[in-house]
């Protein structure tokens, strides 16, 4: 445990004036309150608390601050009472050892009403002091550093809190390195074997590449050298969760993954920073589309930043932020920067947010909503980003995924709106229908009822809903050519196998393809959204198998030595078109995983067992098995359209289970026989279209490992 004359010298490192008396005074009290008490640990509990205000030194936060993180739990845990701490050191600080108090009782990850009232109070906490929540993020992140003396159960419900509620609302608040070791301890509880396998890959890949933050970190100060431009470079690897992050954002594998590392170039002042960016595009190649100036157009809890990513001779991505030393401390303690003290006085630091402005901007929409849905919504909508929150004319909060546009949004409004959208404005300025989307924006749809979609819209549109119904509209106006030239090209693709695209031949392609009439397969077979070969192995399945008979199933995959079998293993359920590596298993051939699969953290050190294999190139037969999770609406007719969807995606329900059943809505796994991950895609945008569709996911388990998956 921190001495008292060591927590003293800490904060006098930052603030020479410190009130020493106070602070030995707070500890002195505080050490005799929690005598007696232990942790889960064992420890004496008065370690908590000072490390706590350790913690709190780091932010380089006034006395106040201080004193409470001692005395936090003292109100709540001791003898001692709010008049008590007013009269032993002043009623600023008893109130701020209250709000902390108050804010711990909160069950912040209870049932959503509650959850809305109590993100109600915690938001008339903070709006009182901020400091408040302050200390209670430092006072979480200790407890997460010291989580393992926790239960089991215990440690996953607060790493979950942690991750859902005081992570993002640390980075909410621009205090990001908290935020990352916030998620980084939640995520070493939460998946532990995805995190020990970031940290292998990590290792090997040093191993195999050298000192590369070294490397690039003296590259660039060489660059700023020749340029006379005085800065401080550092670099880094991102954090385990960080990359875990964005390899499921954008379902790929660590190999894949390029940006792994950041660096960060303090400047002298904002001109420096400028002709830094200069001096690092005119060395490095920039990555187009990943360029952002925070400078010109500051985040609302005060960050400055440059943001660019380069990339070099190698094809290796690397972020770099470009910023100066003021706009660092701001970026390194977000709103706690208003309380920072240097050399004795408060840092008056130009970019540092008022917090009383900026926590006003965050309550003002919720002051009166009764509505806990919409309360719930909007609190979401300010603290977290992977998601897109924009807002109608009047009012209303419209969910939409990253990178959404403004046609996505019309449609998410009605088909018709969409179908009719001729413009749109974003914060009532006249925008591209290309424009990506913020949160928080307001978006009003301009429609004429002379419009009808556009081809061009299928590239414009990013959500399954709206190109679906782009599609549709486009089949429906074009019909009549579609379905002439789909006659064509049927006609030859039957008789390219030596057959004839008779009437009743037609007809049983469009039953099989689960289509209403002959007229709808031509059509779509017209518009391509089905193929010519899927048309003629509806009606010739027999004809499909000898044709593809180079890459039947036990020749599906290549890198096998002869002879040797393979399964695919159920906890990842590869499909052709996907990364895969194989596990040799003693006296069960090879089971081949996907490469990014949860479960090959375990097997790093067998490099042994370890096979390069790739997946056969040309067309695979459906039936590699693929397990879905979905929740629908429970309402007449919605699992109907599901396995319709899925049919008229050429793909197989070989099993169905119900998990959960609810009055308005039912869980069910979904096994489907796919032909490969393009497949996959068809058939999870094709169910993310249907309206009664609230949720999907491919079904990942690494405790399945050891079960061979179907269609192997």
């Amino acid at each position: 445990m921190i001495a008292a004359e060591d927590l003293v010298a800490l904060v006098r490192n930052y603030n020479p004036n410190t009130n020493e008396a106070l602070i030995l005074a707070a500890y002195d009290y505080g050490r005799r309150m929690h005598d007696g008490q232990t942790r889960k640990s064992g420890e004496p509990y008065f370690t908590h608390p000072v490390a706590v205000a350790a913690i709190l030194t780091e932010q380089q936060l006034d006395d106040a601050t201080i004193v409470t993180a001692l005395l936090h739990d003292t109100i709540e845990d001791t003898r001692s009472t709010y008049s008590e701490v007013t009269e032993l050191f002043s009623e600023e600080i008893a109130d701020l050892v209250d709000g902390v108090t108050k804010l711990t009782n909160l069950q912040l990850s209870s049932s959503e009403t509650k959850q809305a009232e109590n993100f109600r109070k915690l938001f008339m906490a903070m709006s009182k002091d901020l400091r408040v929540i302050l200390v209670k993020l430092a006072d979480r992140l200790h407890n997460m550093r010291t989580i393992r003396a926790m239960k089991p159960e215990k440690q996953i419900q607060k790493a979950r809190e942690t991750m859902d509620i005081y992570a993002p609302l640390a980075g909410r608040m621009g205090m990001q390195s908290m935020r990352e070791e916030l998620e980084d301890l939640a995520f070493r509880v939460l998946n532990p074997e995805g995190r020990s396998s970031i940290i292998r890959r990590f290792i090997t890949l040093q191993k195999e590449t050298g000192d590369v933050i070294h490397r690039i970190t003296s590259d660039m100060r060489l660059e700023l050298d020749k340029a006379g431009i005085e800065a401080d470079v550092f670099g880094r690897a991102k954090k385990p969760y960080s990359i875990w992050r964005k390899m499921q954002e954008k379902k790929i594998g660590f190999s894949r993954l390029s940006d792994i590392y950041g660096f960060r170039i303090i400047t002298r002042n904002e001109t420096d920073a400028y002709a830094t960016l200069g001096v690092i595009h005119q060395r490095w190649r920039a990555v187009p589309g990943r360029f952002k100036d925070y400078i010109s157009q500051p985040k609302s809890n005060g960050y400055r930043s440059i943001h660019t990513t380069v990339s070099g001779r190698d094809g290796k991505r690397v972020e770099v932020q470009i910023r100066t030393r003021q706009m660092h401390e701001v970026a390194e303690t977000g709103v706690a920067a208003h309380w920072s003290y240097k050399d004795g006085e408060p840092a008056v630091n130009p970019f540092a947010v008022d917090p009383a402005k900026w926590i006003a901007g965050l309550t003002e929409q919720f002051d009166g909503e009764e509505d806990h849905d919409a309360f719930l919504e909007a609190v979401k909508l300010e603290m977290y980003s992977d998601k897109v929150f924009c807002f109608t004319p009047k009012g209303d909060v419209v969910k939409l995924p990253k990178g959404a546009t403004p046609l996505d949004y019309a449609y998410a409004i009605h088909t018709r709106i969409g179908s009719a959208c001729v413009g749109a404005k974003v914060d009532g300025i006249r925008v591209p229908l290309w424009t990506r989307l913020k949160n928080g924006q307001s978006v009003e749809i301009i429609t004429a009822e002379a419009q009808t979609p556009q081809a061009t819209w299928l590239d414009i549109a990013t959500t399954g809903k709206a190109k679906t119904a782009i599609r549709r509209a486009l089949r429906e106006a074009n019909k009549e050519r579609f379905v002439k030239l789909g006659r064509e090209l049927a006609r030859a693709a039957f008789e390219g196998h030596g057959k004839k695209a008779t009437d009743k031949a037609l007809e049983k392609a469009a039953g099989t393809l689960r289509m209403k009439d002959v007229d709808e397969l031509l059509a779509r077979l017209g518009s391509a959204e089905v193929t010519a070969r899927e048309v003629v192995e509806a009606v010739y399945p027999n004809l499909a198998i000898e044709e593809d008979a180079n890459i039947e199933i036990k020749r599906a995959v290549v890198g096998l030595e002869h002879g040797q079998g393979f399964e695919r293993a159920a906890c990842c359920q590869p499909l052709p078109g996907e990364r895969i590596v194989g596990l040799a298993q003693r006296g069960r051939g090879v089971s081949v995983h996907a490469i990014d699969c949860g479960s090959l953290a375990i097997h790093e050190d067998e490099t042994d067992r370890w096979l390069d294999l790739h997946w056969a190139d040309g067309t695979h037969p459906p039936v590699y098995t693929v397990t879905l999770e979905m929740t629908i609406g429970n309402d007449a007719g919605v699992l109907g359209r599901i396995c319709t969807l899925i049919g008229e995606s050429k793909a197989n329900i070989s099993d169905m289970a119900f998990i959960d059943r609810k009055p308005d809505f039912f869980r069910i796994r979904v096994n489907v026989d796919l032909r490969d991950a393009e497949h996959l895609h068809l058939v999870i945008s094709s169910l993310e279209a249907e309206s009664n569709v609230a949720s999907i996911e491919r079904r990942r388990d690494p405790a399945l490992e050891n079960a061979p998956a179907n269609g192997s």
